[in-house]
């Protein structure tokens, strides 16, 4: 279930704002004036499907409605530390967990310490900065050798039932020799992608050449066999494609360096000049960058709110520019929505159709 509009009145006694969220691109911005309650809305969002109920009751507020799809909405009663949902079709309330509807996660301005300190279950410290990064990188390098692992399972479960399947195939399949050599080098082009994601190993050998015609005998074989590749190849698909997005993302960005994707190490740097970098000798802001993506393309889950403040303070105006392009990829492969607080008229470009202005009560 999605949300499709917010609502607060008399926030701190003054200001009522209402923020309807743009459901087909997925992304939208509120801006104003310093004290008219961007940051504290989103940590009010957050706070209300995060059960930070503590929070809430210590913000002035009249009331705050939820709106979602399909005519339910949620009202929040701060003093009481209770959310109802109501339903405008059959006319019913609730007390309910709004976290059991909708996953939201706020992502604050200062998120790379903010991460770093509850990534490691300690108090925030210098060395703490450095450390987000090194474990995103540990992370991925995990979940990478935990596909493949998955990889090799599958492999070796069709490889075992490969010689009985080739004996009972009886059906000849309906394609010409050109649509076998197309599938055949639509997998290879596959396979250099996923090398070249670091998901697969360079000494694969699987390349199969075919010159000529086709006999019968040998498109059973290969059919059996393009059918298998396929399904091992598909288990790499999700990751393969957030894997693109960061790498095009962060080599379009970043200045004289390239990242590189390992299952050993996860992500590292290579500077022009093919010297190894690590991702903890990145400036800070490419620091932050580096988080915020990892965060957004891999932390997330589907159909999930996350909630942004001020992306522009750890962004150059070039990045800034580039924000929105890149965040709205990342939203139709992640299949998220996205609700940002900002004060720069870069990040907002031009997406002013995207934008709600937050007020004061004489404008």
């Amino acid at each position: 279930m999605r949300i499709k509009e917010i609502s607060i009145t008399d926030l701190f006694g003054v200001f009522n704002h209402i923020i309807p969220l743009n459901l087909e691109d997925r992304i939208t911005i509120i801006y104003g004036k310093n004290g008219v309650g961007k940051t504290t809305l989103l940590k009010l969002i957050n706070g209300i499907f995060n059960s930070e109920l503590d929070y809430i009751v210590n913000i002035d507020f009249e009331e705050f409605i939820i709106k979602f799809e399909d005519d339910i909405y949620a009202n929040i009663d701060r003093k009481l530390k209770k959310t109802y949902l109501y339903s405008l079709v059959d006319k019913y309330q609730f007390e309910y967990d709004l976290d059991d509807i909708i996953k939201v996660r706020l992502i604050e301005h200062d998120r790379l310490l903010n991460l770093a300190a509850s990534n490691l279950s300690e108090k925030y410290n210098r060395q703490s900065l450095l450390h987000s990064v090194a474990n995103y990188a540990q992370e991925l390098a995990q979940n990478i050798q935990e596909k493949l692992t998955e990889y090799g399972t599958l492999s070796q479960s069709l490889d075992r039932t490969f010689p009985a399947r080739a004996v009972q195939q009886n059906r000849l399949p309906e394609l010409t020799d050109a649509i076998f050599k197309d599938k055949l080098n639509k997998l290879e082009k596959k396979r250099y992608e996923l090398i070249d994601y670091g998901l697969l190993n360079r000494d694969e050998n699987t390349d199969i050449q075919i010159s000529g015609d086709i006999d019968e005998s040998t498109k059973k074989i290969l059919s059996i066999y393009i059918e298998d590749a396929e399904k091992k190849l598909s288990l790499f698909d999700d990751m393969a494609r957030k894997i693109d997005v960061l790498k095009r993302i962060i080599n379009n960005k970043f200045y004289y360096k390239q990242i590189n994707i390992s299952k050993e190490k996860g992500f590292t740097f290579t500077t022009d000049d093919g010297k190894s970098l690590s991702p903890t000798n990145l400036s800070s802001g490419e620091q932050h960058e580096l988080v915020l993506l990892y965060e957004l393309l891999f932390k997330v889950e589907p159909n999930s709110l996350i909630l942004i403040d001020e992306p522009e303070l750890s962004l150059h105006v070039e990045w800034q520019v580039q924000f929105l392009k890149d965040l709205q990829e990342i939203t139709q492969l992640s299949n998220i929505d996205v609700l940002i607080a900002t004060h720069s008229p870069d990040i907002i470009h031009d997406r002013w159709d995207l934008t709600v202005e937050l007020k004061g009560p004489a404008e």
